[in-house]
This record gives C-alpha cells, sequence and structure tokens, in this order.
C-alpha cells in the first residue's frame, strides 16, 4: 500500500504539472510564469517553488483558494490586476512568506481581510486600487505589513477612512489614495505613518483636504493632490500644529479652482513655511486674476522658491488681470515654469519685481515680438540665467536678441521652434551667452548675427547648406537634419569636442575640413591603440618582477635577513644583559634533534646529575607553550649564563638549529664572545656552516672548542673541561 501511495503522488504531481504546461506554456521550467491574458478562471495547479514572478493578470479568475499557491513558496511577485477575483480565502497567501509584490488592482473585492496579509512579511508593495470595497475595515489591514514600501488603496465607492485604518505602517515612500468619492475621514487617520516621501491623493472634497494637510504636515515630503474642486477654506491648514513641518512640494494635478478660491488658498499656503515647491498640472481656473492682493500681501512674504504651471487652462486668458500687487510675493522665487498656458505677456512692472529669479521657462505660449519688448523690458529680470522662449510665436530674431540683450546675467538661451525665417548679419546679444538654442527656426544660414562667445550651438532641423562660422570657444555643434554637403571648416572652431551631423547630405570631405592633416601623419601612443594589450603585458610583467624577487630572494636567504633585522630589533630594545637575579639557567643548549639522544640521555644526566648540579634550559622541556618562538629563543639566551651549541653535520643541516642561531646571532656574538660553548660531536669542517652565519665561522676558526670523543677514556676529560668551561 506505501508503494502505491507514493505511486498516486507521482501520478498527482505529474498531472497537476501537465495541466500547469497545457494551462500557461509559458511556466514550463521558468521561474518566470507569464500566464497573462490567456482566458483563465481559476490559477492554473503545479506551480512550484522555483518560479518566483508570477503574471495572472488579465484573466476571468473569481476565486483564489487556499492550495492555489501552498507550493509556490519563493514567490517574490504576484500580478492578479484585473481579473474578476471576489474572494480569497484567508490563508491563500499563507506560505507566500518571500513575496515582495502584490498586485490585486481591478478586481471585485468588496472587502478586505487583514489575515490575507498576516504572513507576507516581506511585501514590500501593495496595490489595491479599482475593487468595489467602500472602506479598509474598522482597524487596519497592514498591520503585520512592516516592509511596506508602496501602498495604493480606494476606488470609485471609496468613501471612509477611520482611525487605525494605517495601523502598523511607518515608513512609505509612496502613498496612492484613490479617494475620488470620500466623503468621511477621521482626524487623525494617516497621522500614525511616521514618514511618507510622496502622497498622491484624488479627492474632490476640498474640506477633507484640509483635514488631510493637517494629518500630514510632519510625515509627508512631497504631497501631490488630484481633481479637487477647491473651496474658499476659512480655517488654517496648520491650525494647532506647530513647525518644523516636512512638506517640501505640493503638486495640484487636474484641478478646478476660481479665482476666490485660489487667492485664499495662497495665503493658508504661506502658513506652511516648509513648502519650497509648487507645481499645477493640467488645471482650470475661472476667473480673470481679480484676487484678493491685499490680504495675499498683508499675510506676509512667500517661502516659495519654485514654481512650475503646465497646461493650465483659462477661459478669458485674454482678459486676465496683469496681477498687480502680487510683487512682495514673488521676491524669493528662483524657479519658475510656465508652459503650454497660452501667456502673451508680463507686465513690466511684476518682472522686475523677480529680483532672485534665475530660471524662467515659457516654452509652448503665445509670446510675440511686440509683446516681449514689455515682458523683457529695462532692468526685468535682473539676476536671470535660463530663458526658455521655444515653441512661441516669435517671428524677428534680430528683435528677440535686442531685448533678450536686456539681460545681464543670461548665459542659457533656447528660442527654438519659433519661425524667424530669417536671419541678420549683425545681432546684439547678452554679454555672457555661453548656449543657444536656434534649432527649428527655419533659417537658411547662419551669419555673424551668432554670437562668438557661444560654447553650444545648436542648429538643427533648419535648412543650412554650409556652415563657415567662426566661433572660437565653441565646444559643442549641432547640425542635425540640415541640407549640408560638406563638413564644418575645423580651423574656425578649433576647441571643438563634439559635432553631430546625422540626417544630412554630405558626399565629400576636404583637406581644408581637416586643416590638412592625413590619417597618416597622426601617430597615436601604444596605449591609445592598444590599450588592452598594453594592459596585459604590464600585468605579465609585474608578475614576473615578483617572481624573479621571490626567487633571488629565497637564493639569497633575503627572508633570512627580514628575520634577523626584526630579532634584532627585538633584542636591542631589551637590556644588554638580564641582571643576575634573573639568570635561571646555567647554559641554555641548542642541539638537533637527530642529536638529542646524547644531549638528552648522556650530556643532561652528567651535568643536571653532578654535584653541584648545572641548570640546563632545553627547548623541548623549558619553552613556554604558546609563546612565538623568537621570544622563547631570546628570553632562554638572556635568562642563562652560557650558550652550549652542540655541533653536527645534522645541527648544520636542522632547520630547528637554523632558527635558533637565526633569532641568536646578534645578540650572542655581538655582546659577549665568551657566552658560547661550541661542543663537536663529529669532525666538522666550518666551511660546511652556511656562510650566512660568518661569526660562527669566525669564531670556530679563532677559538678553541670541545671535541667529544669516542674513546672512553677521555670521555671523563671531555667533561671536566665542559664543565670548567659552563662555570667560567
Amino acid at each position: 500500500w506505501r508503494v502505491w501511495a507514493i505511486y498516486m503522488v507521482l501520478v498527482a504531481n505529474l498531472s497537476e504539472q501537465q495541466m500547469l504546461k497545457e494551462a500557461c506554456p509559458a511556466c514550463d521550467a521558468a521561474q518566470l510564469c507569464n500566464c497573462s491574458s490567456m482566458g483563465l478562471d481559476f490559477i492554473p495547479p503545479g506551480l512550484t517553488a522555483k518560479i518566483t514572478v508570477l503574471n495572472l493578470a488579465h484573466n476571468r479568475i473569481k476565486h483564489i483558494r487556499s492550495r492555489d499557491l501552498q507550493q509556490a513558496v519563493n514567490l517574490r511577485a504576484l500580478l492578479l490586476q484585473s481579473n474578476e477575483i471576489s474572494s480569497i480565502d484567508e490563508d491563500s497567501f499563507q506560505s507566500l512568506v518571500n513575496l515582495e509584490l502584490l498586485d490585486l488592482s481591478n478586481n471585485s473585492l468588496a472587502h478586505l481581510s487583514p489575515l490575507w496579509f498576516g504572513h507576507l512579511f516581506s511585501l514590500q508593495h501593495l496595490h489595491l486600487q479599482g475593487n468595489l470595497y467602500r472602506d479598509l475595515g474598522e482597524s487596519s489591514p497592514f498591520s503585520s505589513l512592516r516592509n511596506l514600501s508602496s501602498l495604493h488603496v480606494g476606488n470609485p465607492r471609496f468613501s471612509v477612512i477611520r482611525q487605525g485604518n494605517f495601523e502598523g505602517v511607518e515608513f512609505l515612500n509612496k502613498l496612492w489614495i484613490d479617494g475620488h468619492n470620500l466623503s468621511q475621514y477621521e482626524q487623525g487617520s494617516l497621522k500614525l505613518i511616521k514618514k511618507i516621501k510622496h502622497m498622491i491623493i484624488n479627492l474632490r472634497n476640498s474640506n477633507i483636504f484640509s483635514e488631510i494637510v493637517r494629518d500630514v504636515l510632519h510625515s509627508v515630503t512631497w504631497l501631490e493632490v488630484r481633481e479637487i474642486i477647491l473651496a474658499v477654506e476659512t480655517k488654517s491648514l496648520v491650525q494647532n500644529s506647530t513647525g518644523p513641518f516636512r512638506i517640501q512640494k505640493l503638486t495640484f494635478k487636474d484641478a478646478f479652482c476660481t479665482d476666490e478660491s485660489l487667492s485664499r488658498m495662497l495665503v493658508l499656503l504661506k502658513n506652511i513655511t516648509s513648502i519650497k515647491e509648487i507645481e499645477a498640472i493640467d488645471c482650470e481656473l475661472e476667473g480673470r486674476g481679480e484676487w484678493n492682493t491685499k490680504e495675499i500681501a498683508s499675510s506676509g512674504e512667500s517661502s516659495v522658491e519654485t514654481i512650475s504651471i503646465i497646461n493650465v487652462r483659462i477661459q478669458n486668458f485674454h482678459l486676465f488681470f496683469d496681477l498687480n500687487g502680487m510683487e512682495s510675493q514673488i521676491n524669493k522665487l528662483k524657479r519658475l515654469t510656465i508652459t503650454s498656458s497660452r501667456v502673451f505677456m508680463v507686465a513690466c512692472k511684476l518682472a522686475r519685481h523677480f529680483s532672485s529669479l534665475l530660471y524662467l521657462d515659457f516654452n509652448d505660449n503665445l509670446l510675440v515680438n511686440n509683446r516681449l519688448d514689455e515682458t523683457i523690458c529695462e532692468y526685468a529680470w535682473p539676476s536671470l540665467q535660463t530663458l526658455n522662449l521655444s515653441q512661441n510665436s516669435l517671428k524677428s530674431l534680430e528683435e528677440t536678441a535686442k531685448y533678450v540683450s536686456r539681460l545681464p546675467k543670461l548665459n542659457n538661451l533656447d528660442i527654438s521652434q519659433n519661425n524667424f525665417g530669417d536671419i541678420p548679419d549683425s545681432c546684439e546679444w547678452p554679454k555672457n551667452l555661453t548656449y543657444l538654442n536656434l534649432s527649428s527656426t527655419q533659417i537658411p544660414k547662419v551669419t555673424t548675427c551668432i554670437p562668438p562667445t557661444l560654447e553650444i550651438l545648436d542648429v538643427s532641423a533648419n535648412n543650412l547648406k554650409e556652415f563657415g562660422l567662426q566661433l572660437p570657444f565653441l565646444k559643442e555643434l549641432y547640425l542635425t537634419k540640415n541640407q549640408l554637403k560638406t563638413l564644418p571648416g575645423a580651423a574656425p572652431i578649433p576647441n571643438l569636442v563634439v559635432l553631430s551631423v546625422r540626417r544630412n547630405k554630405l558626399n565629400s570631405f576636404s583637406k581644408q575640413e581637416f586643416e590638412g592633416a592625413q590619417v597618416g601623419a597622426v601617430h597615436l601612443s601604444l596605449m591609445e591603440c592598444h590599450r588592452s594589450l598594453v594592459v596585459s603585458l604590464i600585468c605579465i610583467l609585474v608578475f614576473l618582477v615578483i617572481l624573479i624577487l621571490v626567487v633571488v630572494g629565497y637564493k639569497y636567504h633575503a627572508v633570512w635577513y627580514l628575520r634577523m633585522t626584526w630579532a634584532w630589533l627585538q633584542a636591542k630594545r631589551k637590556p644588554k644583559r638580564a641582571p643576575p637575579k634573573d639568570i635561571c639557567y646555567d647554559a641554555f643548549v641548542s642541539y638537533s634533534e637527530n642529536d638529542s639522544n646524547w644531549v638528552e640521555n648522556i650530556m643532561v644526566r652528567e651535568l643536571e646529575q653532578a654535584c653541584p648540579p648545572f641548570r640546563l634550559c632545553l627547548h623541548k622541556r623549558d619553552f613556554v607553550p604558546g609563546k612565538w618562538i623568537v621570544d622563547n629563543i631570546i628570553d632562554s639566551i638572556e635568562k642563562s649564563h652560557k650558550t652550549l651549541f652542540v655541533l653536527s653535520e645534522h645541527f648544520v643541516q636542522s632547520e630547528w638549529c637554523k632558527y635558533e642561531l637565526d633569532f641568536s646571532h646578534f645578540r650572542l656574538f655581538d655582546e659577549n664572545n665568551d657566552a658560547a660553548i661550541l661542543v663537536l660531536l663529529e669532525p666538522i669542517q666550518s666551511k660546511t656552516i652556511p656562510k650566512r652565519f660568518c661569526k660562527l665561522r669566525k669564531i670556530m676558526n679563532t677559538k678553541t672548542y670541545l671535541e667529544w670523543p669516542l674513546e672512553e677514556e677521555q670521555q671523563q676529560m671531555f667533561w671536566e673541561n665542559l664543565k670548567r668551561a659552563l662555570k667560567s
């Protein structure tokens, strides 16, 4: 029966995998499983742990069952948007502890259950917009989502936000609330979220907007309000709140306002002193600019530095007032963008009060030359550095240049997509102009009207057949989409770095265009021609040099000299000779392990059992365990009256003895040559001693040493001489 059970499980698994392959061929043996737009009305079985991304969007799934996703434990992204999901089993997502993105938007969910999200500890992005729920429940459905980064909720039926609905959510990069028909907001509901970088809310009710602003003053950095119908607000947007506030940017999109409501809003926004940028995109103003300028002026200066007005519709824009009385509100403004809003003039009196403005963008408006004289009158825009007048109705390049020459600090000018059609031989420009965009202006040629101070010039998409201007400072030249048949000469533009000549009619190149320089006359360095080859050769050479140094160092005992230097430096830090009270041994014995039988069984017994006994220091017995060998050797030599070397052929070849000689060489022989006692177990020539032990070789050539006699009758004399040497 067990075999039968295993067989049935295998058959079931194979059957499910076959069903998955049939339902969604893209799922076969892939981590990314794309089953979108396949007409599925259920989640296909056979999902395994290897799948990390599952896309089931745009199907007809109505219900998510407990077992549907049970095996997909490594899912990181689950896309279920645009189905017909109306019910989800409470434990359907229980196994998805690694899930980071869940999209349930545009379905038919009539309520949200906290149990759905209870085990989604890794979830960062949750999309729930476009369903049928009217509220988020009595409590928070998101309380367990501690890693949540972006949240999108709401739908056309969404009408209530309650206190506690966002409990557990502390930090969000993006919060989007579709509250188009929101009618009830309990004060303090959004205060639970400590920090929101960007909050978007679709909202019509102006009163709820004011309540939400009061709640998010200290949490939201960028507040974007869409589809609002601004009413005349009487209460303060701040009320009892105290700064510092967090809101820095406020955006109105698809909003509707009147002169009265806009005028009042300008006054109220001044209380939020943290706001530095205001945007109005695709908005509509019903009025003619009849604002309460006295109330606006009396409420103090504005702290806003950037204003962007994009595609704002004003029904009777030609009747719009000149905003007389708003002068005090624009002194601190640094950037002003008014595009696609049918602006045809700025009153000279107002323009002169933009004293701090650095950037002005009037792209896609109705500016004409005779009104430009008023807009850029004498002393207007005194600090302006960048001006964009592209896509207007300017006709005269000579007049345009004359008017902008009144801007003493102007560096960058864009007058592209104006139909100039002609270009004079000379023009008057600002003295510091370095960037000029004349693309798509229908000019047939370039003349000395172009200012010689330019570093960047764009004359693309014109009717130019040649370019021969002398521009000594020019670095970038854009000639795309013209009628050029030859390249511009190189001599008149000696500092050119970037040249764009795409979509022209180039068919020949002359010597003069390249100052007569031939390719053969250009000598590039080896690095410029073969950079990778040179780098490879350098790496090989460095490797060879290191290899040679290692070989030479090994052959000539460089490591030994380094060790000796270190030992010598350590020894120099210590006293020249230990005080008598610190002398623990009569002799430190240095010997080869191959000679240990003679040393330990004959010499040690003879000396340590003598009367009086000698105290000997042996590395096997007396070295401190765990202590560095250098310190053990130096300390043992310093605490010994003599150092006794038992020399033999084994000693000379022994690594251990070599280290003892290495680390004791300087201190032993530099301080007192009489401290060394040499015992020869067998005949040995001094020349067999390594040359680097020069002082040891010298001592063997100049001092008497004791030889171990093989005859027993002579050994007694050897011991007496050795004991006498140890006592001296």
